[in-house]
């Protein structure tokens, strides 16, 4: 078993987080991570309202009586969702984990501490982590270039941001982008972190609510199977390499505005290829990790095989190279 200060102050088993998800972090998965010893996270804004945010909860602990967590994640918008209806609805049901992303959590933050509930804030920057730390946080999830959904615009993988973060940060540090298995665990753990954040290698299990067309693409596709959108608004996301994204992508090079490439990029359509297993139906979020998968297994024989292989590594091979 691999201890770290990720396992006591959150009270799993493995160092290991599946972090929020838009139209994933579901009951199904999450509660499949808890019993496998990980710490799951529900992404709150999946569901359409509080109110199914809260029954959603209440059905994952029909489903685990391990700990899992809520993801927050506060994007500027014109129209912004009631992310303090969601903040309460999570107070209100008893949740003590939440993971926050996105721009200026304070406010969050306060609540959510006021109530006694731990924080762990995803962020891709060291600057962005001491800040969160500033804020109150109680953990940090560190987010290197190569992870899927939003690396920032710093463009820093993980092999350097991750031993920079953690020189600095003082709280409990998860290590994300690019983790699937034993050898990447081993690697977070040796550059300073406390354990990792994994999204895509969770998408590729059984108990994900996604179609299985995207399973088996994502199992078919390699680390080169990605795009970057959304680079000269300075919102990039990193995406699986489809005709959408790419056709996105051209007219984006092309100068023109968002308005351009919206009907490709919308989040619906996105989410109708998730459900009907079209890999080209729209956009959908993955990160470079797909070269390393390579199968499709149940979450507990994902999270069991990728200790052991860390173990076996820790035991076996690197204390072997110690003269």
């Amino acid at each position: 078993m691999i201890r770290t200060r990720f396992t006591e102050m959150f009270g799993v088993q493995h160092p290991i987080a599946q972090g929020g998800m838009q139209w994933v972090g579901t009951a199904e998965l999450v509660s499949a991570v808890a019993n496998a010893g990980a710490l799951g996270f529900m992404t709150a804004l999946t569901q359409p309202t509080p109110e199914a945010l809260s029954k959603e909860i209440q059905r994952c602990r029909d489903m685990t009586d391990k700990p899992f967590g809520v993801n927050l994640t506060i994007l500027p918008s014109i129209t912004p969702p009631p992310y303090a209806e969601y903040r309460q609805a999570i107070i209100e049901s008893g949740i003590k984990i939440v993971e926050t992303a996105g721009y200026k959590p304070q406010e969050h933050v306060d609540e959510f501490k006021k109530h006694g509930v731990k924080v762990i804030h995803k962020c891709t920057a060291v600057r962005h982590a001491l800040s969160a730390e500033r804020m109150g946080v109680d953990a940090i999830s560190i987010d290197g270039f190569e992870c899927a959904g939003h690396p920032g615009e710093d463009d820093i993988p993980g092999l350097i941001l991750i031993p920079a973060a953690a020189d600095k940060v003082k709280i409990p540090m998860l290590a994300s982008g690019g983790f699937g298995d034993g050898r990447g665990l081993v690697a977070a753990l040796a550059l300073g972190a406390e354990g990792i954040n994994m999204g895509t290698r969770f998408c590729a299990t059984q108990e994900a609510p996604i179609h299985d067309g995207i399973k088996q693409a994502i199992v078919a596709n390699d680390e080169r199977a990605t795009e970057l959108l959304f680079r000269s608004y300075r919102n990039t996301a990193r995406v699986a390499k489809n005709k959408i994204a790419m056709e996105a992508v051209s007219i984006e090079r092309e100068g023109k505005p968002f308005e351009a490439i919206a009907h490709l990029v919308k989040g619906v359509r996105g989410r109708e290829g998730l459900q009907n297993g079209d890999p080209e139906h729209g956009i959908w979020t993955a990160g470079m990790i797909q070269g390393l998968i390579h199968d499709v297994p149940t979450v507990k024989q994902l999270v069991d095989r990728l200790v052991a292989e860390a173990e076996k590594i820790i035991d076996d091979r690197l204390k072997s190279m110690i003269a």
